[in-house]
C-alpha cells in the first residue's frame, strides 16, 4: 500500500498539495463536512470534560477552556504532522482517573493527577520516539485487528445508547437496563437516529451532520436543547489550572499502580482507535497496518505530555473520529475542519453547549453499529482465533473500556493458544507483553 502521508507535492492548489487530496480519493467539500461531523460528534466532550475534572476539585471554566485548546492544538497537530483524519482531544477515562478516582475518591489532589497523567505521556513519548509502540502493535495478532473495530464499535454504540438515555445503568446490579424511550431526551434521539437512518438510505451527504442538526432543534421546544442566553462570550481564563501540575509528588511509589492503569488503558485505546478509524478511513494494508502509523502515536504522545500542563489529562486521538472517516474523511483536511470548529468555540462556546447529547447520540450508535461488519472478517470458525476477539468485545462490554476490552484479548489470545498446543502461533512480542498485561489486570482490580 502507499504512502499514506504523501508528503511529496501534487498539482492543485495549496490544499491539494499539502493533504494530497486527489491521491487519497478525497476533495475539499468531502474533508470540510467530515470535520464539522467529527466536531458535532465530538462536541459534547466540552460540557463532559470539564464536569468530570471538575468533581476533583478543578476549576470548570478554566477547564473548558483547556479542553478546547487541547482540541485545537492537539488536532492541528495531527492534520499537519501526521496527515490523518483524527481528532485529537481529552478521553473521557483519563478525566474520570484524574477528577473522580484520584480527586474524587482517593483524596489525591488534582495537580498529582496530572502529574501522573504527565508522566505517563512521556512514556508514551519515549516509546514512541524509539519505535517500541509500532513494534507492539506489529506483535498484534491479525485476528485481534481484525476484530478491533467491532470491540471499539461496540464500546461507541453502548456510548451512544447511554448519551441518548436509551439505555441506563442499575444503580443497585451495576448492569445495563432499559432506558425511559418515552422521556424528552430518548424522543430527542430517536427522533435523530431515524432522520439519520432515512437520509444514510437515500445516500444522502452529510447525513449524520443533518441528523445532528435536526435532533438540536426538535430539542428545543421539548426542553432538551437549551438556547443560550448569549451567543459570544469571552473563553474562561487558563490562570486557576496552567502549569499546576505536581510532577515530583506523582512519583510517589504509591501511585505507580495509578500511572500503570492510566498508561494502559491509554496505550491499548489509542492503538485500538488507530487502527479501527484507519480502517474505517481505508488507511490500513492487507496485514491491517498503518503506514507510519508512529507519526499519529507521536502526535498522540506529544498532546498526552503537554495537556496537563493546561489542565488537561489524557489527550489522545478519539474514538469520535469514526464519525469523521464514516462521514468520509481521508486527510489531514479533515483534522483541521474540526480544529477551526473547536478554535471558534472559544468565543462560540453557548453554540457547542446548546448542542445536547442526545442529539450526538444517534451517529454514536449508527457509527458503532456499521464498525460490527469487522468481525465477518474474523475467522470464527477457528476456535482458537475466533475466541479471543469474542473475549475482547465481551470484555469491552462489561468493563466499559475498549482498552481494557483490547487487553484481555491480547492476554486471552496467549492463553488459549498456549492451551491449545499452538505455541509457535504466539508471536515472542505477545510472550514479554504478557508480564505487564498481568499486572495491569491486577491493579484494575484493586483501583
Amino acid at each position: 500500500m502507499a504512502d499514506n502521508t504523501l508528503q511529496t507535492p501534487a498539482p492543485g492548489n495549496w490544499l491539494e498539495r499539502r493533504f494530497a487530496l486527489r491521491a487519497r480519493g478525497s476533495n475539499v467539500r468531502t474533508e470540510c463536512l467530515a470535520g464539522v461531523t467529527g466536531f458535532l460528534a465530538a462536541a459534547y466532550l466540552l460540557v463532559v470534560i470539564p464536569g468530570l475534572l471538575a468533581v476533583g476539585g478543578m476549576d470548570r471554566g478554566a477547564a473548558t477552556t483547556g479542553t478546547i485548546v487541547v482540541f485545537v492544538l492537539g488536532s492541528l497537530l495531527m492534520a499537519f504532522y501526521a496527515n490523518l483524519p483524527f481528532i485529537v482531544g481529552p478521553g473521557i477515562g483519563g478525566s474520570v482517573l484524574v477528577g473522580v478516582t484520584l480527586a474524587g475518591s482517593e483524596g489525591i489532589g488534582w495537580q498529582i493527577g496530572l502529574g501522573i497523567a504527565c508522566w505517563s505521556g512521556i512514556l508514551f513519548f519515549l516509546l514512541t520516539r524509539f519505535g517500541l509502540r509500532e513494534v507492539v502493535t506489529r506483535s498484534v495478532p491479525q485476528s485481534i485487528k481484525l476484530g478491533l473495530t467491532a470491540s471499539i464499535g461496540l464500546y461507541v454504540a453502548v456510548l451512544g445508547f447511554r448519551n441518548a438515555g436509551l439505555v441506563l445503568a442499575n444503580a443497585k446490579t451495576n448492569a445495563l437496563m432499559l432506558g425511559d424511550f418515552l422521556s424528552p431526551g430518548a424522543l430527542v434521539a430517536l427522533s435523530g437516529l431515524f432522520m439519520a437512518i432515512a437520509l444514510q438510505a437515500r445516500r444522502i451527504p452529510g447525513s449524520f451532520l443533518w441528523a445532528i442538526l435536526f435532533a438540536t432543534l426538535v430539542g428545543i421546544p421539548m426542553g432538551v436543547t437549551h438556547l443560550p442566553q448569549n451567543v459570544i462570550s469571552a473563553p474562561h481564563s487558563l490562570a486557576p489550572v496552567i502549569g499546576h501540575v505536581d510532577m515530583l509528588g506523582a512519583l510517589n511509589i504509591a501511585f505507580l499502580p495509578f500511572l500503570f492503569v492510566f498508561f494502559a488503558s491509554e496505550f491499548f485505546s489509542t492503538m485500538g482507535t488507530t487502527l479501527a478509524v484507519g480502517g474505517e478511513a481505508g488507511l490500513l494494508d492487507e496485514h491491517g497496518n498503518m503506514p507510519q502509523i508512529n507519526r499519529p502515536f507521536m502526535v498522540d504522545s506529544i498532546a498526552a505530555a503537554l495537556g496537563p500542563w493546561v489542565g488537561i489529562p489524557a489527550a489522545t486521538a478519539l474514538i469520535e473520529s469514526s464519525a469523521s472517516a464514516e462521514a468520509g474523511g481521508k486527510t489531514g483536511m479533515t483534522a483541521l475542519a474540526a480544529a477551526m470548529m473547536f478554535l471558534l468555540m472559544l468565543l462560540f462556546t453557548p453554540i457547542a453547549l446548546m448542542i445536547p447529547k442526545e442529539a450526538t447520540a444517534p451517529a454514536l450508535i449508527l457509527i458503532g453499529l456499521n464498525m460490527f461488519s469487522g468481525l465477518r472478517k474474523v475467522d470464527l470458525a477457528s476456535f482458537t482465533d475466533g475466541l479471543p476477539v469474542l473475549m475482547m468485545v465481551m470484555i469491552t462490554l462489561i468493563a466499559n473500556s475498549f482498552g481494557t476490552g483490547i487487553a484481555g484479548g491480547l492476554l486471552f489470545f496467549i492463553v488459549i493458544k498456549a492451551i491449545a498446543g499452538k505455541w509457535r502461533e504466539i508471536p515472542i512480542g505477545l510472550w514479554i507483553l504478557a508480564v505487564p498485561l498481568v499486572y495491569y489486570f491486577a491493579t484494575l482490580v484493586k483501583h
